[in-house]
């Protein structure tokens, strides 16, 4: 074969592969959205010249009332975008306070990405663009010039399981270099989540290093496990592959994750740097993991001194039996017992789960125990528990 024949053979399929590399990079549209303007604004932008009608939604507009099978809930609200001569829509909000916002664009009915937004979270099955406004609190959720901790995504044996388990673990900066030992924060997400969820909806890592350069929080571990026992992971990164995520699945709630919990603090003081008594431990959870906390931190009523419920669970579901819900006020009377530095309660006032915890809160009182309570504005969402996370974590180990 001539030299000049191959040559022009390999031109092709240098070609080839370098128009297939390049498709990510060139086949979205070139218009920025979102645009955060000088005095906090936000602006979107979607080239749709053929469609009629395109809204956008996000955790930035006045929220709305849904029915749900859990009672009546607050969601994001609704803004009608614009066309202009070019066929792009836009919507430019009002001035926006520091925060983690969400957003999805609707298109005639359809729910969609942002084409121009490569910055995406998942909540349960539901996808969502993402961007910040500086400032505030929302510093927190930045990643900023300062020492890193790390972020490891780790598997242990749960004899009681009979399964090998996902958890994530972050280390705080140092930890790698430094011979001390150190607290340990366990942080357990809600109905729908998983070992993924409070690092990225919850901005846990960014959170941790940001408290721990201010000098606001001791250097420590927080261990996220997954909450749901027929799982090995999450959804995508286990041996079921990949499917949709549920927001309940089997076995939640019956008692079985707190049965087998120790498996993962054993598991943590087995292969990491800690300190390993009650004085160094801590345990904390949102909704359904505020459950878990609370019923996991009586079931071994000598084990954790510090607990965080946030917008919790309280109530075992319907039909459900186990002997870990079995003698609850007896169990926590042991814990008061035995002793604790912190028990923290933090709601929304529009929480559906509002009236349940002025519950608990009566229950402890009679039971004359120990409480710190924080309520906040809004219902049962991410805003809030970044920021009882942010309340809590300087609390602790005190």
């Amino acid at each position: 074969m001539k030299k000049q024949t191959l040559l022009l053979i390999f031109a092709i399929i240098f070609m080839h592969i370098s128009t297939y590399s390049q498709q990510a990079l060139w086949g979205g549209q070139q218009i920025i959205s979102p645009e955060i303007n000088d005095d906090n604004s936000v602006t979107f932008r979607l080239f749709a010249p053929e469609v009629t009608a395109v809204q956008i939604t996000g955790d930035f507009l006045p929220t709305e009332k849904i029915q749900t099978p859990y009672g009546e809930m607050d969601a994001p609200g609704k803004a009608e975008l614009a066309k202009d001569e070019k066929g792009i829509w836009s919507f430019t909000t009002n001035a926006l306070t520091p925060e983690l916002y969400g957003y999805s664009f609707i298109v005639e009915g359809l729910t969609i990405s942002d084409p121009n937004n490569p910055f995406l979270i998942r909540d349960v099955g539901t996808v969502t663009n993402v961007f910040i406004i500086s400032g505030e609190q929302a510093d927190l959720y930045k990643v900023n010039d300062i020492p890193h901790g790390t972020v490891a995504k780790r598997w242990y044996a749960s004899s009681g399981l009979d399964m090998k388990r996902r958890l994530t673990v972050y280390t705080p900066p140092g930890y790698e270099q430094s011979t001390e030992k150190y607290p340990v924060l366990y942080l357990l997400h809600g109905a729908g989540g998983d070992e993924e969820a409070w690092m990225d909806l919850g901005r846990t890592s960014q959170i941790m290093d940001n408290l721990i350069n201010q000098g606001k929080a001791k250097p420590m571990l927080v261990v996220m496990p997954n909450g749901n026992v027929i799982q090995d992971a999450a959804p995508g990164e286990g041996r079921d592959g990949f499917y949709k995520p549920q927001f309940m699945v089997s076995k939640q709630m019956d008692g079985t994750y707190e049965e087998n919990f120790m498996d993962i603090v054993n598991f943590t003081e087995n292969n990491y740097k800690v300190i390993a008594d009650k004085e160094h431990r801590a345990i904390a959870g949102l909704s359904m993991g505020g459950y878990h906390s609370m019923h996991i931190s009586r079931y071994y009523p000598n084990t954790f001194d510090y607990v965080g419920l946030f917008s919790a669970a309280f109530v075992p579901r319907d039909g459900v039996t186990s002997k870990v819900y079995e003698n609850i006020d007896e169990t926590l009377k042991s814990q008061k017992e035995n002793g604790y530095k912190l028990y923290w309660i933090s709601i929304g006032t529009s929480d559906f789960l509002y009236d349940a915890n002025q519950e608990f809160k009566q229950k402890l009182d009679d039971l004359d125990m120990n409480y710190q309570y924080s309520e906040s504005e809004g219902g049962h969402i991410w805003r809030n528990w970044r920021v009882y996370l942010s309340d809590f974590v300087p609390l602790l180990f005190k």
